[in-house]
């Protein structure tokens, strides 16, 4: 292509608030920055920036191409860190942080040692920009709109109930008066949603409904994260609304139980990729997180 340099400093110079920042962030002068875009603008015979005192600004020219180089050599970058990364033994995977720590990384030693691979993990909720920094995979729930040209491939139901220490149980056993409940700021409506879903489960008895309704109002415990519910649950502070996979560990170790069992939340846990994602790992990975998946569903009873 003709004037791709051009092109290039044009794009820089309309990302920076003047010539002099361009100039500094390409390591050239400010008049080389200034004889590209000429150079630019005579090829395509329009004006690009225009002057007031000492200052430049993009004319409506300028503004259209800028959208347009912006596209461009994000979609560059994004091919050459692609090309990097293609052949590479590690995979840049997000998941949420709860499922993290008590759910994938007690698993991944296992993965890694038998692949030779090394997953790197970073921790976050919600939306995901795939591609950013080499990120490849998203583990989330579906609890947010997920972008169209994202490949979504579901893993498992997500299944919610309360879930406490045996100890803080017997302490409190057929006095759910006495209950406390303990809350997520980044899940608020854990407790109401379930409450409300309860109503229709003959397995919870209607009165152990209106007391913790009650508890519900007066006696509970806010906490900033999810994860941070569930470790005070562990150490016998209370009733915490669990997700199902991310307490099976804990169930199963007996460092909690589920008085209750469990109800579908309407949920489910996924993994986001991108459609043109040609790394090998990540279909490996895949292919073994949905294996993983398969018997993280509270299908036996957990109720005491």
């Amino acid at each position: 292509m003709r004037h791709l340099k051009s092109f290039y400093v044009f794009h820089t110079a309309a990302s920076s608030k003047s010539y002099s920042e361009a100039a500094e962030r390409l390591s050239i002068t400010h008049g080389a920055v200034s004889k590209q875009v000429k150079q630019l603008e005579g090829f395509l015979g329009q004006s690009l920036f225009y002057k007031e005192g000492r200052h430049v600004f993009l004319t409506l020219e300028g503004e259209l191409l800028k959208q347009y180089t912006h596209k461009a050599f994000s979609a560059l970058s994004d091919g050459v860190q692609a090309l990097s990364q293609l052949e590479k033994t590690h995979l840049d995977v997000s998941c949420e942080p709860s499922l993290t720590m008590r759910w994938l990384m007690p698993r991944l030693a296992e993965f890694n040692a038998e692949n030779e691979a090394d997953i790197r993990l970073s921790t976050a909720g919600g939306p995901v920009n795939l591609g950013l920094n080499g990120l490849s995979m998203a583990i989330r729930r579906d609890d947010f709109e997920i972008p169209h040209h994202y490949q979504v491939t579901p893993l498992v139901k997500e299944w919610v109930g309360p879930v406490c220490s045996k100890t803080y149980w017997d302490s409190i056993h057929n006095d759910l008066s006495k209950a406390c409940l303990l809350h997520s700021n980044t899940r608020t409506q854990a407790w109401s949603d379930w409450l409300e879903m309860g109503i229709s489960q003959d397995s919870i008895p209607d009165d152990s409904l209106a007391t913790l309704h009650l508890a519900l109002k007066n006696n509970s415990h806010n906490y900033a994260h999810f994860y941070f519910v569930l470790q005070a649950a562990q150490d016998d502070l209370g009733f915490a609304i669990g997700s199902y996979p991310v307490v099976q560990d804990d169930l199963k170790k007996g460092r909690l139980i589920a008085p209750f069992g469990f109800i579908e939340s309407g949920h489910q846990y996924v993994l986001l990729n991108r459609s043109d994602e040609k790394k090998p790992l990540a279909y490996v990975f895949q292919t073994w997180l949905l294996a993983q998946m398969k018997t993280a569903r509270p299908y036996d009873s957990l109720a005491i």
